[in-house]
C-alpha cells in the first residue's frame, strides 16, 4: 500500500511540475522569434528569378564521384531538407560523403506568372545540372525529388532520356493523379474554374495553396497546437515543432500558368500515367526513364497516397529499380524521427552503390 501511495504521489508531482513548466515555457514560446532553420554551411551558386541553387560545404574527407541534387516541391522552402542540426537530410548526406546541392524556390513575382511546366523541367532543372557539372567536373548527377519536386524531376528525366542524370530518387512523389482523393474532389472541373482563377490573379496566393492542403485534414493545425501545449515542458519536442510549423507557414505562392497546366494536364487528364504529356515540345513518357530509380512512399501519406505513387515502377523502363514503404506521413518521412531512423539510411545506402 505504501509503494502504491508513493507511486501516486510521484505521478502527481510530475504532473504538477509539468503544468508549472508548461505555463512558464508557454510565454517563452509565444514571444520567441522564428525558429532557426537551414543552418548547414552553404553558398548560392545559381540565382535566377524564383530559382536558387545551393552548394553545401563538404563534411567528409572522401566524397563520392557523383554529386546529388535535392529538388524541392514548388509549394515550399527547401530547408525541410536542412531543418536543424541532427534533423537534417543534407547534413546526413554530407557526413556520409556526398557532394550535396539543393534546388530551392523563392516566391514567383508577377512578371513570372507565365512560368509553366516547361520552365521548371526544361530550363530550371537543366540549368542547375549544368551548373553542378561545371562546379564538380562530373557529367552526371543524382536527383532526389520530394513530392512535386519528384514530379518535375520525373518529367525532366522522361523528356531528356540522354540528359545529365545518373540516378533518380523519388520521395513521396504522386504519379497517378487519379488517386489524389480530396484534391480531385474539390478541384473537379465541374466546380473549379482554374482559368478564371489564374486569369484573375496571375500568381496564385500562398493562402490558397495552404487552404488546399488544410482542407484535406481540417483539424490538423488545431490538433498540432493542442499537442504542442501538452508537450510545452518538453524542450526538444517544442524545438522540433517550431521548425516544422515555420516551414508549413512559409508556403509559397505559385505561378498561374504552372497551376493551370498542373491542374489540367496532371490532375484532370492524368497525362503522366497515360504517357501523353508533352512539355516544351518534348514528349515525356515515363517509359523513357531507364536509369536506376528508387521510390520511397509513406504508409500514412494523405497528400501523396500509395495509390498515386506505386504505378511508377510499372511505367518506367529501368531494370535497376526499387520501391520502399516507410512508416510516417508526407512530411515526417522527410525530416521527422522516422526519417532519421528509416528513410535516410535507405537513400544513403542505395545511392552509395550507384555514386562511384
Amino acid at each position: 500500500m505504501a509503494d502504491y501511495d508513493a507511486s501516486i504521489a510521484s505521478q502527481v508531482d510530475k504532473m504538477v511540475d509539468r503544468t508549472i513548466s508548461r505555463s512558464i515555457k508557454g510565454l517563452d514560446y509565444i514571444r520567441a522569434p522564428a525558429a532557426p532553420v537551414g543552418l548547414t554551411p552553404k553558398e548560392t551558386v545559381l540565382e535566377r528569378g524564383t530559382l536558387r541553387l545551393f552548394h553545401y560545404h563538404p563534411q567528409s574527407a572522401e566524397v563520392y564521384r557523383v554529386p546529388v541534387m535535392l529538388v524541392m516541391a514548388t509549394t515550399n522552402k527547401a530547408y525541410i531538407f536542412d531543418l536543424a542540426p541532427g534533423q537534417s537530410l543534407v547534413e546526413y548526406l554530407l557526413k556520409k560523403g556526398f557532394d550535396v546541392f539543393v534546388l530551392d524556390w523563392e516566391p514567383p513575382q508577377l512578371h513570372e506568372r507565365n512560368l509553366d511546366l516547361a520552365s521548371y523541367t526544361q530550363d530550371f532543372i537543366p540549368s542547375c545540372l549544368r551548373t553542378i557539372a561545371r562546379i564538380t567536373g562530373e557529367r552526371d548527377a543524382s536527383i532526389i525529388g520530394y513530392c512535386m519536386g519528384g514530379v518535375l524531376s520525373a518529367i525532366y528525366g522522361a523528356s531528356n532520356p540522354d540528359g545529365l542524370l545518373k540516378n533518380l530518387v523519388f520521395l513521396t512523389t504522386p504519379i497517378d493523379w487519379s488517386g489524389m482523393g480530396l484534391i480531385r474532389t474539390w478541384q473537379d472541373p465541374r466546380y473549379f474554374d482554374v482559368d478564371k482563377l489564374v486569369d484573375a490573379v496571375g500568381i496564385v496566393p500562398a493562402d490558397f495553396v495552404i487552404q488546399s492542403f488544410e482542407m484535406q485534414r481540417p483539424a490538423q493545425r488545431v490538433a498540432g497546437q493542442i499537442l504542442v501545449w501538452e508537450q510545452m515542458w518538453n524542450d526538444e519536442f517544442v524545438k522540433s515543432f517550431r521548425a516544422f510549423d515555420r516551414w508549413s507557414n512559409e508556403t509559397l505562392p505559385l505561378a498561374g500558368e504552372y497551376v493551370r497546366q498542373v491542374t489540367k494536364e496532371l490532375l484532370w487528364e492524368n497525362k503522366l500515367v497515360k504517357g501523353t504529356l508533352v512539355v516544351g515540345g518534348k514528349p515525356a513518357p515515363l517509359s523513357n526513364i531507364r536509369i536506376p530509380v528508387l521510390s520511397i512512399y509513406a504508409e500514412h501519406d494523405h497528400l501523396a497516397p500509395q495509390a498515386t505513387v506505386k504505378p511508377l515502377m510499372e511505367l518506367i523502363s529501368s531494370t535497376d529499380k526499387k520501391e520502399v514503404m516507410v512508416k510516417g506521413g508526407h512530411v515526417s518521412t522527410i525530416a521527422g524521427p522516422n526519417a532519421v531512423r528509416r528513410m535516410w539510411p535507405v537513400v544513403e545506402s542505395w545511392l552509395a552503390e550507384r555514386s562511384v
